[in-house]
């Protein structure tokens, strides 16, 4: 059975957001259009507290985008976003929440990131999402939403590491690209991962 996860569709992704992702809002139509298609469709947010690790106000030093390190593992600095029950942590107003089976959260320890909908960054705690899918009879999973190179990537090369047939949905996507060239490189990443790639229209089409 196949399965769609809309990743971070948020108010806090979406341009004017704490951490706009450029034409992010574009993303939203090609979830709801695919949603339709999909008897199992999980919707993931960050749902951070307000003292996230990864949040610049922790880190009084460094910029946002700089590195440090959280919990052992590097980490971006980010702006403080998608802190739990406020409107930047919201969906999107426009995404179709009726077609939405599932809410996943991640990002709530304050003391480790959670880019992946699946595990958090050090792998040492699961969402609940691989259980979801599988009682739900989910082996092939689609991928879309913000951003490609981070949460839409470490989604993508978990599920494959689960044993899940993954795509992702490469207009469905928009990437931050904090250095030039973020985006591309992890296409060839998950591609290399054995990930593929398709667009909605090829979908829609089916």
């Amino acid at each position: 059975m196949d399965g769609l996860i809309l990743v971070d569709l948020q108010n806090d992704f979406m341009p004017g957001g704490a951490l706009p992702v450029a034409g992010g809002d574009a993303v939203v139509p090609v979830a709801n259009a695919l949603a339709p298609l999909f008897d199992t469709v999980v919707a993931t947010r960050d749902w951070h507290p307000a003292n996230h690790g990864s949040f610049v106000t922790a880190h009084p030093d460094l910029a946002v985008g700089e590195l440090t390190t959280l919990a052992g593992l590097e980490q971006v600095v980010w702006p403080v976003h998608c802190v739990q029950e406020t409107h930047g942590a919201a969906f999107d107003d426009a995404l179709d929440m009726a077609r939405v089976d599932e809410i996943v959260s991640k990002g709530t320890d304050p003391g480790i990131d959670s880019y992946s909908a699946f595990f958090d960054n050090g792998h040492r705690r699961a969402t609940g999402l691989e259980d979801y899918l599988r009682k739900r009879g989910v082996d092939r999973i689609y991928v879309l939403g913000l951003a490609t190179d981070y949460c839409v990537k470490y989604t993508a090369l978990d599920a494959r590491r689960l044993g899940f047939e993954t795509w992702v949905v490469e207009d469905g996507c928009r990437g931050v690209e904090l250095t030039p060239g973020d985006v591309d490189a992890s296409i060839k990443e998950m591609r290399d991962a054995e990930v593929y790639m398709i667009r909605s229209e090829q979908l829609l089409g089916s």
